[in-house]
């Protein structure tokens, strides 16, 4: 698939990142919660809220639990401010990374963040140190099975879709970030299922790392899942499924 690279499918592969369950509803909390303070509450008139809604669902996150955190960001319930940031660094190689955060103090996350990258041999940098090395884009996930890849190819373009392809099981769909919505709802209108729906920074190029650097990589990007305030996190690496598979095991 054209721009898409392994470090993208990574947290499917790696069971254990995002097994806590508490953890993951944190994380959907929080994004319904930003979504709905800037675009509102209502789902139909906010597709970053309704794609978060959508998530949460997925996840079996109580009605009532989504409820709240969209009330949250409305103001409807007192709850605790949070901020969108974004932090820039480079890894184990020279890898470059783009680390998406929502945290309530910003001091206190960017500590830790530097902390940890420096702790597996990286090192923070400035804003705008590697953004420019990746593209935001829309990235779709539709299960095999009950529709073929023709269907899902021929749906998706003529939605506005730039690639599909087979990856992992799943039929992959990419388009232009800002077209995302409309893509994902013209494939649902189709019938077909949509397992996710997300915006992701595809890296222009990638860095091969074997060995120990590999390794370090892998013990930084979990790392940096694991942290509560952390989002999302993107990299330019490419690791051979043979050492992610060994780091796993």
């Amino acid at each position: 698939m054209s721009g898409h690279s392994k470090w993208s499918t990574i947290k499917h592969k790696k069971g254990k990142l995002d097994a806590q369950r508490g953890r993951i509803f944190t994380r959907l909390g929080r994004e319904l919660t930003i979504s709905a303070k800037e675009g509102g509450g209502d789902p139909d008139a906010n597709p970053r809220l309704r794609t978060a809604v959508d998530s949460a669902r997925k996840a079996n996150m109580p009605a009532d639990t989504i409820k709240k955190a969209i009330q949250k960001g409305t103001g409807e319930l007192p709850g605790v401010a949070y901020e969108e940031s974004t932090y820039e660094g480079y890894g184990p190689g020279g890898v470059a990374m783009y680390i998406e955060v929502l945290t309530d103090n910003k001091n206190r996350t960017v500590a830790e963040i530097r902390h940890l990258i420096a702790k597996h041999h990286g090192n923070l940098g400035e804003n705008g140190s590697v953004a420019w090395m990746f593209h935001r884009s829309g990235h779709i996930t539709v299960p095999q099975g009950g529709v073929d890849e023709d269907t899902v190819m021929m749906t998706a373009l003529e939605n506005g879709a730039t690639d599909v392809a087979t990856e992992d099981g799943q039929f992959v769909v990419q388009t232009e970030f800002g077209d995302l919505y409309a893509v994902k709802e013209g494939i649902e209108k189709a019938g077909i299922e949509i397992s996710e729906a997300s915006v992701t920074m595809i890296p222009q190029n990638t860095i091969k790392l074997e060995g120990k650097p590999a390794i370090q990589m892998l013990k930084l990007f979990e790392a940096l899942e694991e942290h509560d305030d952390v989002q999302n996190v993107y990299a330019n690496f490419d690791i051979d499924d043979e050492i992610m598979e060994r780091f796993e095991g």
